[in-house]
């Protein structure tokens, strides 16, 4: 074969690669408890694990990765009749051990006559996780809650709260002086807003579209209501110590769907 004829033909392989590979960037590590944000080619479609994505008009999609997850995802693009599979390797990590004492046995193992009540409680959550909106607010920076607050209780870490062992924690903890308001860390739409549950005490759902949800948890003060749509900054309540809780602090969450992420990796806590 003639030496131009296979320079050419190397040139048209290196450009299709070059083609494949830009036709998505993901802007986040492939780690436990991890949020990704996508980008892809507008008009392309997106499945993650065989799930449909929406996909911005932009290109611009959301996903998260489980704390215990240990299967590699499965990225499915779709252009013009062209499929794209991309195999992503997740990478675990080691999660502390947090011991809480002191805290009300009846918080700790519910009394059976609120047992109702934490179900019920527990549905407005989940409903309120599983909205999936066409707002595009995840696609922003996030900005922290609080300004100089201390980190007292990290993603994943395994609970033992008065000697027994419970449900990871699924979020951030910062502690705060009661009264210390706190700030939205996205635009967004208040999906809940509920002054008294029973486990997290004041606490406020926004949805920031795509399935991407924010929680705030064990508020004191409620300035928003159910519907109101928010800017990133704006005061949205104060910290409190609601719900079962040992002293004043903001936990923080961060939610895929029912898929629960690690807020530090959207926040800047260093």
């Amino acid at each position: 074969m003639d030496s131009k004829i296979i320079k050419i033909f190397l040139f048209l392989i290196i450009i299709l690669s070059n083609q494949n590979l830009s036709a998505v960037e993901f802007i986040g590590k492939f780690n436990q408890g991890s949020f990704i944000l996508g980008i892809t080619n507008p008009g392309a479609k997106v499945k993650i694990d065989k799930k449909d994505i929406l996909v911005t008009k932009d290109g611009y999609f959301a996903f998260g990765i489980g704390r215990d997850r240990k299967n590699d995802i499965t990225i499915q693009i779709i252009k013009d009749k062209k499929l794209d599979v991309i195999v992503k390797k997740v990478f675990k990590r080691k999660y502390k051990i947090q011991r809480i004492d002191g805290l009300p046995e009846k918080k700790v193992t519910p009394p059976k006559e609120v047992y109702e009540r934490i179900k019920r409680e527990n549905k407005i959550i989940v409903d309120a996780r599983e909205i999936e909106s066409n707002l595009t607010f995840f696609t922003k920076k996030f900005i922290n809650p609080l300004d100089n607050a201390i980190v007292t209780g990290v993603y994943g870490s395994q609970r033992i709260l008065n000697g027994k062992p419970k449900w990871p924690h699924y979020g951030i903890d910062f502690a705060a002086k009661e009264g210390t308001k706190i700030r939205a860390m996205l635009d967004g739409t208040a999906t809940m807003v509920e002054p008294d549950l029973f486990y997290t005490g004041g606490t406020l759902i926004f949805d920031h579209g795509h399935g991407i949800s924010t929680l705030y948890m064990h508020l004191k003060d409620i300035y928003i209501k159910k519907g109101q749509k928010v800017k990133q900054g704006e005061i949205i309540g104060t910290v409190g110590s609601t719900g079962r809780s040992t002293g004043p602090h903001l936990d923080v969450r961060l939610n895929w769907f029912g898929v629960r992420l690690d807020p530090a990796t959207v926040l800047d806590l260093n």
